[in-house]
């Protein structure tokens, strides 16, 4: 017999990357939130690599730092290795890329939650959803505990039906042999949603001592960190360098020999992989032609000897991993210490969301995460975050968050999963945003914190700091517009020694940190401010010179998509009842059910013609509403 458990106003099922910030930004917005896990101990837990941040990923958790969320502060506090990426190339792909103490990761997360106001953190099994109305109002647990909320948000990662698969091997789990959620899986067809069977994978681990690092090369930090929370301002953290090496022909020839005995390639895996991160046989086989493939070997933390073997993901049975490993230079006798594996798990069809990542089947029922089909730490907490917020602003009776396209890549992550579904586990790429140059990782708290602190995530100190820089920006490109710099010496020489023209007589500053090797540090030397700039600001007035052409041209696009977004679709409406348009664009206008003209425009099948038909449609559908008065 079950029991009543407890009310709250949202539920959070699964307590990884997702589900951490969707209930830390629902009981940070005030309202009473339970978090609800497998196992208290896998809190924020990483299965797969010990990292955080890279292009686009980074992004993204800069993003979620901008908004009140806290995968940033997590990782600036419990980093063992911090690298800027990309720094050879324009601003818009630098990205941000921290190895994580994988144990101290989520130590700090558990500890966040656990001390946070309106949040309770519990264990349990989450078996089926209870549904009255059609609105989703809570759920039973393995136990017979009844949960009874008013939202609900499901984040199980790639717990549901879990499959480990490795060669001839397989049994159902979670990651990291935990226990799957079958039950569940069960409940969510019931409601009727459909589900599809994704696969990912994860490499051995390896013991230290029996790596010969002198065959490998080394990859330090920076020396200068950056750090992913606008709140850091500093950190005394010890940095652990990774090591570069190279699979070898050997290699390659141990994998094409066992083949056959690759559940990849045997038939054994139903489930779709993740094009961007494949296994060393994909990569074996779809790259034939390419004589070695980069491995990188990461400390998994201070205080263990597991080091994790990056570009290794793989199914083989475990005696041609190690047969796989030992042809390594550098790992020639190397420990496993872990087995790696594939593991297949059911998601979500993610166009059977809204934007705002609620269900159209079931009213207050929200799926964040790898659920939703992604793949990723980082676009998890990305969907989470926004799941958290909408869930909340659901139950405090208010509109709902959605990021545009324009706005952050974590509205282009959640457009391109609600407008376009995916049929492999989506990874976030910068190539996916038509708005790189303005969805930069430096300008993400100006994009988006006014938003975090309107909806509650920001605080008024943290707001009224951003406020100073952005004013201090603003000032200080003012200031270089009137501010004439004379040709004098020390000019003379600074334009020298950047391999810059000369100039006769007097030209302003702002032209002259326009000029591509005239940095902000050179300027400072023939012009300094008198405002008190960090370093951040000194950045921001530097990108935003240099690029302000770019920047305006990418606007203006930005302007015209707008007047298409704004452009809303009632809905109600019944897209077979629209004469004229195809059959294929009914078909996927009804089943993803576009907000707006900009959405239904992103539709893969939806043409130009079939929108110009909509939009005579909707101005007659208009009036006829209109003057129902």
């Amino acid at each position: 017999m079950g029991y009543h458990a407890g009310e709250y106003d949202v539920i959070v099922v699964g307590a990884g990357h997702a589900g951490c910030e969707a209930a830390l930004a629902s009981a940070r917005m005030g309202c009473e939130t339970l978090l609800l896990t497998i196992n208290l101990d896998m809190v924020a837990f990483m299965p797969c690599n010990p990292s955080i941040g890279g292009p686009a990923k980074g992004h993204v958790v800069r993003e979620i730092d901008a908004l009140g969320g806290e995968m940033g502060r997590n990782i600036d506090k419990t980093f063992i290795q911090m690298r800027m990426l990309n720094t050879g190339k324009g601003p818009a792909v630098h990205a941000l890329r921290a190895q994580a103490d994988k144990f101290m990761y989520q130590h700090e997360m558990k500890k966040t939650i656990e001390e946070t106001a309106h949040l309770t953190l519990r264990q349990g099994m989450a078996e089926e959803l209870i549904v009255e109305d059609g609105k989703c109002v809570g759920l039973i647990t393995k136990t017979g505990a009844e949960y009874r909320a008013k939202a609900v948000v499901v984040t199980t990662g790639t717990y549901l039906r879990g499959k480990v698969i490795m060669g001839e091997l397989m049994y159902e789990s979670g990651p990291n042999n935990q226990q799957p959620s079958v039950k569940l899986s069960e409940s969510l067809r019931g409601l009727g949603l459909e589900l599809v069977r994704f696969k990912t994978g994860t490499p051995p681990r390896v013991h230290k001592d029996s790596i010969d690092f002198d065959k490998t090369e080394i990859q330090p930090g920076d020396e200068q960190p950056k750090f992913f929370s606008y709140e850091t301002e500093y950190s005394n953290n010890e940095q652990l360098p990774c090591w570069l090496t190279y699979t070898s022909e050997d290699t390659h020839k141990i994998i094409n020999d066992n083949l056959h005995r690759a559940p990849m390639f045997s038939g054994q895996i139903e489930g779709t992989g993740p094009r961007y991160c494949p296994s060393i046989e994909d990569k074996i086989v779809r790259f034939a032609d390419k004589p070695k493939h980069q491995i990188f070997l990461e400390p998994e933390g201070k205080h263990t000897s597991e080091y994790y073997v990056q570009g290794l993901s793989t199914s083989m049975p475990e005696d041609v991993q190690l047969a796989i490993l030992r042809s390594i230079p550098g790992m020639e006798r190397v420990e496993m210490m872990r087995t790696g594996y594939a593991i297949e798990y059911d998601a979500v069809v993610p166009t059977q969301l809204w934007p705002t990542l609620e269900t159209k089947v079931v009213s207050g029922l929200f799926t964040a995460g790898q659920i939703n089909g992604t793949s990723g730490y980082e676009e998890a907490a990305g969907q989470g975050v926004m799941a958290g917020i909408n869930a909340a602003r659901k139950v405090q009776g208010q509109e709902p968050v959605i990021l545009e396209r324009s706005q952050g890549y974590i509205g282009v992550l959640i457009d391109d999963l609600v407008t376009k579904g995916t049929n492999e586990p989506y990874r976030l790429l910068t190539s996916r945003a038509e708005y790189r140059l303005l969805l930069r990782h430096d300008n993400a708290d100006l994009r988006l914190t006014p938003i975090g602190y309107e909806i509650g995530l920001i605080s008024e100190e943290r707001h009224n700091r951003f406020l100073v820089k952005k004013e201090r920006i603003e000032q200080e490109i003012e200031r270089l517009k009137t501010t004439k710099v004379r040709a004098d010496e020390a000019l003379h020489a600074m334009l020298e020694e950047a391999g810059s023209a000369p100039i006769a007589n007097t030209v302003d500053a702002l032209s002259l940190l326009r000029r591509p090797e005239i940095s902000y540090a050179l300027l400072e030397k023939v012009a300094p401010s008198p405002l008190e700039l960090n370093e951040d600001m000194k950045e921001q007035v530097e990108i935003q010179v240099k690029y302000q052409g770019y920047i305006e041209k990418q606007l203006l696009q930005v302007e015209r998509l707008a007047k298409m977004e704004k452009k809303k679709i009632p809905d109600d409406i019944d897209y077979y009842d629209v004469h004229g348009l195809a059959s294929e664009a009914k078909q996927k206008l009804s089943t993803i059910r576009p907000l707006s003209i900009g959405q239904a425009s992103r539709i893969s099948g939806v043409t130009p013609a079939d929108l110009s038909i909509l939009l005579v449609y909707l101005e007659h559908y208009n009036r006829v509403v209109a003057a129902r008065g």
